[in-house]
């Protein structure tokens, strides 16, 4: 079997007293799009600073191209691209002129054909200077910056944060369009539904721990709505527990219900009682990690459990 394109083992990191990442061992296909998913400070930004050698690790290794990512971090990164989460810009350049500075610190040609195939995906204005852009403008600069030499990896670091939903979508059709053209996309964001549609599987983080690396069709069925509803009459909690319920709360005519899968059962459940409203959400990522991971996160945290297939991963610093 080929080596992985990533490839993590007992990666560990800490910043003085404080611990950024733990243990963390998974790897990353060849043309597979990866998602590192958790909350914002898990350690997602370590993770990938270690694995382009911008950060040493405290123990533990990676190899990232089959090469390791501490000794050989010039040769990563030439062959990678690199969205980092907040991308800094010389305001009185143009997008083009900014795009030409960069390839002129890889020492390679600017690549005009590429550039505009990807301007034109983005509908990016890359004429204009920079500080007069908007931020979703800025970030489409940024990710040609990324893509437009045709890295065989690129690390996206929080792609879409802080995107309106049109720059996202802009955004998540050109990851789309990377992993049908074979190449291999790691990404770290704490947005479930991005990952859910652009990633093959997803490495999930939580309190500083990697609690799960599974498909994303297992997450969907993990995934869980937030049902809230009020009837018209007290109605006892111990009637409202149909297969799919995760968790209830409340009382008399007002419940909070997460819900997992199928929802018919548990409305079909509902309908026995006169509803007077009743609203779904879809759940936080945090629910999610509450409901289904916190047991498997508190295991791993105890002295003597095995790391596994479940990697370690996050807490502390970005």
């Amino acid at each position: 079997m080929a080596e992985p394109v990533v490839l993590t083992e007992g990666l560990t990191k800490y910043y003085g007293r404080s611990r950024g990442i733990m243990d963390l061992s998974f790897g990353v296909n060849r043309g597979e799009t990866f998602g590192l998913l958790g909350p914002n400070g898990a350690g997602k930004t370590t993770t990938i600073r270690i694995l382009l050698g911008l950060l040493s690790p405290t123990r533990g290794r990676a190899r990232v191209l089959g090469l390791d990512a501490v000794s050989d971090s010039l040769k990563v990164r030439r062959r990678v691209g690199y969205l980092p989460g907040e991308a800094g810009f010389w305001g009185h350049l143009t997008g083009e002129q900014f795009l030409d500075f960069c390839c002129g610190l890889r020492r390679t040609r600017p690549p005009r054909v590429r550039r505009a195939e990807l301007a034109r995906a983005l509908d990016a204005d890359l004429a204009r200077p920079l500080r007069q852009l908007s931020r979703g403008m800025k970030q489409k600069v940024a990710l040609i910056q990324a893509l437009e030499h045709d890295p065989e990896l690129v690390f996206l670091d929080e792609p879409t944060a802080g995107l309106d939903p049109l720059v996202q979508h802009s955004v998540l059709e050109l990851l789309a369009a990377e992993r049908s053209r074979g190449r291999t996309v790691f990404l770290s964001s704490h947005n479930l539904a991005e990952v859910e549609r652009v990633c093959d599987r997803v490495g999930i983080v939580r309190e500083g721990r990697l609690v799960a690396v599974e498909g994303v069709a297992e997450l969907k069925r993990r995934h869980m709505r937030r049902l809230e509803v009020t009837f018209a009459q007290d109605v006892p909690a111990a009637a409202l527990r149909p297969e799919g319920v995760r968790s209830l709360s409340g009382s008399g005519r007002q419940y909070t219900l997460m819900v997992a899968g199928n929802i018919s059962g548990v409305l079909r459940c509902l309908s026995q009682f006169p509803i007077e409203a009743m609203t779904f959400q879809e759940a936080t990522l945090e629910e999610i990690f509450l409901e289904f991971y916190a047991g498997e996160a508190a295991g791993a945290g105890r002295p003597g459990a095995p790391a596994g297939g479940a990697a370690l991963s996050g807490g502390g610093p970005r």
